[in-house]
């Protein structure tokens, strides 16, 4: 039985990689029936309980190849509210299930699209990754330490924060408007427009003077010796974030931090000189002592964790951030509605493994 805020929502979502099904994940954790469409005859690999994205779907295998078979997609589109695809442009107009067509059939669908740099553009074509995406907005260029490479920052600013956190809203906010007496549209997600509306603080920083391009020079990327990681004696690490003037007090007292060139928190000019002496102060003690002295305190302070370590902290154990399902341990459908609580539906899906029931659930003949 579904549970969730968007119960009753029905999304058809074709098969893909990543943010895609990312996407379909975080829909489908709060209740709505999402449907992917997989590759009839590819030879797709069996679904196991590692395959975290895929969870809370069923699916049902179609060759877009076949006239026959994509009528079937589009039985199934005229009763939805939204659809995912991310294939590169023209793709899915080449297949007979582009916009004109699939809003033909029904007026009201939120159609999705999501690429890496969107649907038009001298990059509209070519191929990317996260990485990519990200660094022609920015914010590649705004990670990581002075005189060094730009890191890569795993890909969730791109694929994941970019892409398919701005697909799940921009699929909401269209399904909100058509079912107020709006029309479909086509939602066009880029995740350089994504990564770009992410930095949206820091340009506006940049643009009052207070955040220039240097790296590891600014409050927030490791410039500021209360604003970084650091070392601890037994080689763990801590994050500390104390910006406020009573947090930043805190940070002092607890770390014994006495010399009083520390009371000159915001003067740039001190700040190599200061991260060079709380450097040696964290490495006096290990992790878990300083755990001890500052975690739940207002220092804002934490232990910097492994995905090991994190599901075991007792914050994340008494809010069950993470949960064990079918034997893998995996975050929990999120964010946390009082009423109408989400939950991981059902396990992730091998190819084709629900046609027969999705054709008579959905009622397609």
């Amino acid at each position: 039985m579904a549970s969730g805020p968007l119960t009753g929502v029905r999304i058809v979502e074709f098969q893909g990689i990543g943010p895609g099904p990312f996407c379909g994940m975080l829909l489908s954790d709060l209740g709505a029936d999402v449907v992917r469409i997989d590759r009839a005859g590819k030879g797709g690999r069996a679904a196991t309980p590692a395959n975290v994205e895929s969870r809370g779907r069923r699916s049902i295998a179609l060759d877009l190849k076949n006239p026959d078979d994509v009528e079937t997609a589009l039985k199934l589109i005229e009763k939805a509210d939204g659809l995912i695809e991310g294939f590169r442009p023209g793709v899915m107009e080449r297949l007979g299930l582009g916009p004109d067509v699939v809003l033909a059939r029904n007026p009201k669908l939120a159609y999705g699209r999501m690429t890496g740099w969107g649907q038009f553009g001298p990059l509209a074509q070519a191929a990317g990754h996260d990485l990519n995406y990200i660094a022609l907005t920015g914010a590649l260029g705004a990670m990581g330490r002075k005189d060094e490479r730009p890191y890569p920052p795993l890909n969730l600013i791109g694929d994941y924060g970019g892409g398919a956190l701005y697909l799940a809203f921009g699929l909401l906010a269209a399904i909100l408007n058509a079912r107020g007496g709006g029309e479909g549209q086509v939602i066009d997600v880029a995740m350089t427009d994504g990564a770009a509306s992410l930095s949206s603080m820091f340009f506006g920083m940049r643009a009052m003077g207070v955040w220039n391009d240097e790296r590891e020079n600014n409050l927030l990327d490791g410039g500021a010796h209360f604003y970084d990681t650091y070392e601890t004696k037994d080689g763990g690490y801590v994050a500390i974030g104390s910006i406020e003037p009573q947090f930043y007090a805190l940070l002092l007292e607890k770390a014994g931090l006495t010399d009083p060139d520390f009371q000159h928190q915001m003067d740039r000019s001190k700040w190599p000189e200061l991260k060079a002496k709380i450097i040696d102060v964290f490495k006096t003690k290990t992790r878990d002592e300083w755990c001890e002295i500052m975690e739940g305190t207002d220092v804002c302070f934490a232990p910097v964790l492994s995905m090991a370590e994190a599901p075991e902290h007792p914050h994340n154990k008494e809010r069950q951030t993470f949960v064990n399902y079918e034997g893998v341990t995996q975050p929990a459908p999120a964010p946390r509605f009082s009423r109408t609580p989400g939950k991981i539906q059902r396990p992730p899906a091998s190819p084709g493994a629900h046609t027969d029931e999705v054709l008579k659930d959905w009622d397609i003949g």
